[in-house]
């Protein structure tokens, strides 16, 4: 289990508890797994892991797209505060009505940014993206419907600009927070599913997006974080050939806190002689320079202020006071 995550239990813990952005009612242990849990909230109050201010719209977008929320219930979202989905929507969501913030925490990672473009229902962030076709070739359900966020591929969040020479780029978003992985072979599912022919049509094609010269096999992906990357980095190469939303450029770019050391953790056997972390070994096996990018969510939301970002001063309040590793560089 992550050390980052025991040591972020007892802070969520005393943030739920002592700070104003809870009812009394939530402040409760929540029952998470079966169990009660001081760092959970109860279900019925699962709204209130949401920033105070986004709690409505964001229900709201993810009910209107059929958007999954991990182990939530009754169209809310997960009652453990560790989550990383609801991280990932408390940082990005803010900025969902506000491009021009956006493209200025963005302009750290991408200083080519002209202007962002909106993705959906007018907003310029969204969540769970699965790509407009099935181009991973994954299994669907009987009604031939896939789910945004469950069963499938999926970009933890999406948000796409104009660049200065005019071009248009997807960036797909893959959000950790108390990750870690262990080293289990995800070759074969449960089911007994092969995982490798799913994917193996892929990985085949002479536009493969992965550096197979330096690869030591196809099992070696199977993972994670690895299995999550290869999936990612597939389903970016797949949106770019098809120019999904107009895009000219799809690329991927990882967000995790700097402080979660379990995270870098070099999982697979064969890739240990490629280098000492997960995100510095993909990045070496995605062929074009720039379609990977890791960043830590210090670097890119650990300098905000409220004086950079005046209209926004009760989410700066909220980010800091609720995951303070943020402001640790």
């Amino acid at each position: 289990m992550s050390k980052f995550l025991e040591s972020e239990k007892p802070i969520q813990t005393q943030f739920k508890i002592s700070s104003p952005y809870f009812s009394d009612t939530a402040r409760s242990d929540g029952i998470f797994s079966g169990k009660p849990r001081s760092y959970c909230l109860p279900v019925e109050s699962a709204e209130q892991n949401l920033v105070p201010e986004i709690r409505e719209s964001a229900l709201s977008h993810f009910a209107k797209y059929s958007i999954k929320w991990h182990t939530g219930q009754n169209g809310k979202p997960s009652n453990h505060l560790c989550s990383s989905q609801v991280c990932c929507v408390n940082f990005l969501f803010p900025f969902a009505d506000r491009p021009n913030e956006l493209a200025q925490v963005f302009r750290l990672v991408y200083p080519e940014i002209e202007k962002m473009l909106p993705i959906e229902n007018g907003r310029y962030v969204s969540f769970e993206w699965i790509g407009q076709e099935n181009y991973l070739g994954e299994r669907v359900s009987k009604n031939g419907q896939r789910s945004r966020g469950a069963n499938c591929t999926s970009a933890d969040s999406i948000v796409m600009f104009e660049r200065k020479d005019k071009k248009r780029q997807v960036v797909l978003i893959e959000w950790k927070y108390t990750e870690s992985y262990g080293g289990n072979f995800l070759k074969i599912a449960d089911s007994g599913t092969d995982r490798t022919e799913i994917y193996r049509h892929l990985f085949e094609k002479p536009d493969c997006p992965i550096n197979k010269d330096i690869l030591p096999s196809f099992d070696s992906l199977f993972y994670e974080p690895f299995y999550q990357f290869m999936r990612q980095q597939f389903l970016a190469n797949e949106m770019e050939k098809a120019h999904e939303l107009g895009a000219d450029i799809v690329s991927v770019l990882h967000i995790a806190p700097a402080h979660n050391d379990d995270f870098r953790k070099v999982t697979s056997p064969e890739l240990k002689k490629l280098g000492e972390s997960a995100t510095g070994i993909w990045k070496k096996l995605v062929k074009n320079e720039g379609r990977f990018i890791s960043v830590s969510i210090e670097k890119l939301f650990g300098n905000l202020s409220e004086t950079q970002l005046p209209e926004m001063k009760s989410w700066v309040e909220y980010v800091h006071a609720r995951y303070q590793w943020v402001r640790e560089q």
